[in-house]
């Protein structure tokens, strides 16, 4: 079977761009930074508008940037700029004075619009007012807010069972309207919330929550500054986390040693020159990793258990001075089936699993030998794997054998990459919710919530194919875009009754559509918020279970903009009409409101009005950090867990692909299409490849080739790529996404949390074809 995409545009080209390939960078940030920020901040929001946001993100006050989700500081935030380069990209794409109004979508039709690339597509501008694409029609045209509600209100109480619609949320929504969101999704009757976070950390928070109690990490920012060691697992901050670099900064300075693991070389775990500093500015690097593993994509497993042995061994040469044995004693269970578990394996063939030399191997080990204060931090380069969540308790073991919990400088930390994604879970946006948290819902609001569990995103698109499906409403995101199998995706979407965004920016999902569509403008996290004269503002929660307050300040471009809450309101009182017992106009045009409900709901939210206005916000109770496990299954102890080694039979002519972000983009969102920490400028559509297999296999630099997947007896295709050489372990090659997504299978995911395996994926690589035969 075969599977083309029939997407126009960027997904399958006619031609590149003009290719320039350079040195990759050794050190991230500097100067380059600073000018690549401002000059994407002058061309879309101009010097003072521009200007106003900078000095307002992520200070005490002002709003929480829209993109990842790294913590602020506690007290020492900087008084120049508490933002990076792609926090400044993330504003300027919001706060651009462009704006499509109807005369825009009159002059462009979809099938248009359809064939730009998703760059081209975002930097269109802001949409000014609702639309709406009826059955058939070419163009989107006008609509009222009134008359949208009414409209999706009918598709959803035409549905045979509410089972038939899915609501979606991307990360970017705050408290406030997660909460209400998921309120009118279960008294509409399902709970199908399929979210950005299936996609992402779902494995954390699956493997957390069984292992430790929490699906949470366990560290605060100021943990980076008393800690000894800092391991950093499949994670490029320098990119998808750039304000992380200064903390790594200010533990060097106080003495910490940092271990990078990656198969790539990555600027940002390499160097670090802070445009905030004297230095920076002339340009001193300070050193970030002291040892750089390179590992296999997917060796992690492997690497961590051979350190395990290690340790294991120096622990036997010198009893009670490696491990913690005291709190092995009082807070484990399974610790000595574990040590059997570990002597089946030998260092060498864990080693080479994992494709890091044992000399290296040795050397973390002994960095880690006689310390405790230890912080292993990882992001999607580990959840996004078949074994994601074996994995990651495979670091909750390492943490366990050392003691590196309920301490200052030692624990866990699972980097978010997008702004309140782990607050939309917080709130209870989830498809398996606990039952404590339903019985809660009946307890305060009165109704019967569903008890059955819903859809999350891989089966929502299963279900879309399946014509389980018939409404897709979405808060935020760009679905098609970030979702696996693209061209599956894109066929479930087109068998929709309708399909229904609540965006800031125009995007792919939009031109990829049910028979019906709608969207539905709103209000961005740097734009003010006015009800009843009074500015608003909204919540958020950090990586680190900080709960703080973000207002906007800039002026919306358009007076015909809502919120992300008030939207969610208004939908609900018209779509459940006199069934509600909520008083959703009340909580509409008020967040104080809907706070006082997230406190009578959620633990950890007293005092949540009072609480929230003071400066900085407050941490959620999380257990792990006094020491205590909620693990009901293993008697409130950390469970030591033994999984085997992946196992990974390449055929002659096949290669492991990881996908990754250009530093010009966030998730889906492409900024521009310079990579300048990986040498790539002027184009997205390359193929990283190691030297050696580039040789074997008869491929020149810069020569063109079609990508293959043939998973399942389907084969999908990503035609018109780059070869680049780059350092890269062989048989193992890395593609910028959501190029590649097309060729990552809807039923390739992660066990236990069905996230798609994104960071690894099976590929054939041949010459272009350009009439795309075989």
């Amino acid at each position: 079977m075969k599977n083309e995409i029939n997407q126009p545009g960027a997904e399958n080209p006619e031609e590149l761009l003009d290719l320039k390939v350079t040195e990759p960078k050794t050190w991230a940030a500097g100067i380059p930074a600073v000018t690549a920020a401002m000059s994407d901040i002058l061309e879309e929001a101009g010097a003072v508008r521009g200007m106003e946001g900078l000095f307002h993100m992520n200070k005490k006050g002002g709003f929480d940037c829209s993109s990842c989700a790294w913590p602020d500081p506690d007290d020492d935030r900087s008084p120049i700029a508490e933002y990076c380069e792609n926090g400044a990209k993330a504003l300027a794409e919001e706060a651009t004075t462009k704006k499509l109004t109807a005369e825009f979508f009159a002059n462009n039709p979809v099938a248009d619009l359809a064939k730009l690339n998703d760059m081209e597509i975002g930097k269109k501008g802001r949409i000014a007012q609702p639309v709406y694409l009826p059955k058939g029609g070419t163009h989107y045209q006008p609509i009222s807010w009134d008359s949208a509600f009414e409209k999706i209100a009918q598709h959803l109480n035409g549905l045979d069972s509410p089972n038939e619609a899915a609501f979606y949320t991307s990360g970017r929504t705050s408290n406030e309207a997660s909460f209400m969101y998921q309120l009118f999704v279960r008294e509409f009757g399902t709970n199908n919330m399929p979210d950005c976070s299936n996609m992402c950390h779902e494995s954390t928070s699956v493997a957390l929550a069984e292992a430790i109690g929490i699906g949470k990490g366990t560290v605060t920012l100021n943990d980076f500054y008393t800690t000894d060691v800092i391991i950093i697992m499949g994670q490029n901050p320098g990119t998808n986390h750039p304000r992380m670099l200064t903390a790594l900064q200010k533990a060097k300075e106080k003495g910490s040693k940092i271990i990078a693991i990656n198969p790539l070389h990555e600027a940002g775990l390499m160097g670090f020159k802070n445009p905030q500093t004297v230095k920076g500015v002339l340009g001193v690097t300070t050193q970030l990793a002291d040892l750089y593993l390179q590992v296999k994509i997917n060796g992690d497993m492997a690497l961590l258990k051979a350190i395990e042995k290690l340790l294991c061994e120096a622990e036997m040469e010198t009893p009670g001075q490696v491990f913690d044995h005291e709190f092995i004693k009082n807070n484990t269970v399974g610790y000595v089936e574990f040590l059997n578990h570990l002597q089946q394996y030998t260092v060498d063939e864990l080693a080479m699993a994992a494709g890091v030399p044992v000399r290296q191997i040795k050397e973390a080990a002994d960095m880690l030998k006689n310390k405790s204060r230890i912080i292993i931090c990882w992001a999607m380069g580990l959840t996004q794997h078949k074994n994601g969540v074996s994995t990651i308790k495979e670091i909750v073991n390492l943490a366990a054998l050392k003691g590196s919990y309920a301490k200052p400088g030692a624990g866990l930390c699972p980097v978010r990459g997008h702004s309140n994604v782990q607050g939309n879970r917080t709130m209870m946006i989830y498809d398996k919710p606990y039952e404590k948290q339903l019985n809660k819902i009946k307890e305060v609001f009165g109704f019967e919530p569903p008890r059955a569990h819903g859809y999350d995103v891989v089966d929502s698109i299963k279900a879309m194919n399946e014509g389980k499906l018939k409404v897709f409403f979405a808060v935020g995101g760009n679905f098609l875009s970030a979702t696996p199998d693209t061209n599956f995706t894109a066929a479930g979407l087109r068998k929709l009754k309708l399909t229904v965004h609540v965006s800031t920016k125009l995007n792919r999902s939009h031109l990829v559509h049910g028979e019906e569509a709608i969207i539905l403008p709103t209000l961005a996290r740097s734009d003010k918020d006015i009800i009843g004269g009074e500015a608003q503002f909204v919540s958020c929660e950090n990586s680190m279970g900080v709960i703080q307050m973000s207002k906007g300040v800039l002026d919306p471009i358009s007076d015909n903009l809502l919120s992300e809450n008030e939207i969610v309101c208004k939908l609900a009182k018209a779509t459940i009409g006199n069934r509600t017992v909520v008083d959703w106009d009340k909580y509409a045009k008020s967040y104080d409101a809907v706070r006082d409900l997230i406190e009578k709901v959620i633990p950890g939210f007293d005092d949540y009005n009072k609480r929230v206005r003071q400066p900085g916000g407050f941490y959620l109770p999380n257990g792990p950090r006094e020491g205590k496990f909620e693990t009901d299954d293993y008697g409130n102890r950390i469970a030591f867990t033994i999984a085997g080694l992946p196992e990974h039979n390449l055929a002659a002519d096949e290669y492991m692909m990881t996908s990754v972000r250009s530093h010009d983009q966030f998730n889906t969102t492409i900024y521009g299409m310079e990579d300048r920490y990986r040498g790539i400028h002027n184009e997205r559509r390359v193929i990283f490849m190691n030297r050696k297999d580039m040789q074997n296999a008869g491929f020149e630099a810069n020569e063109k080739v079609d990508l293959y997947n043939n998973h399942g007896g389907v084969e999908r295709v990503a035609r018109l790529f780059v070869v680049v050489p780059y350092d890269i372990p062989e048989r193992n090659t890395a593609t910028y996404y959501p190029e590649s997504n097309v060729l990552v299978p809807i039923d390739s995911v992660a066990e236990k949390s069905n996230t798609p395996t994104s960071k690894l994926i099976f590929i054939k690589i041949k010459k272009h074809n350009p009439a795309g035969l075989n």
